[in-house]
């Protein structure tokens, strides 16, 4: 058995369509829904906002 061009080009489609079903089965378990759902909000959540007295981390030293 010989690898040519047309034989490693197929075996790099069955990974990656191997890796596209695993991802997906993964993804879409019931079982990482909860953690998902929490994860989904996480670009909504209110960022900690410092002390009333402190001021903020970042400051811009060159002014």
């Amino acid at each position: 058995m010989e690898l040519d061009i047309g034989m490693i080009r197929g075996l790099g489609t069955l990974v990656v369509m191997i890796a596209f079903i695993g991802l997906s089965l993964w993804v879409f378990n019931r079982r990482r829904d909860r953690d998902f759902a929490e994860a989904r909000l996480l670009p909504f959540v209110d960022d900690r906002l410092p002390p009333a007295g402190q001021e903020p981390a970042m400051r811009n030293e060159r002014q």
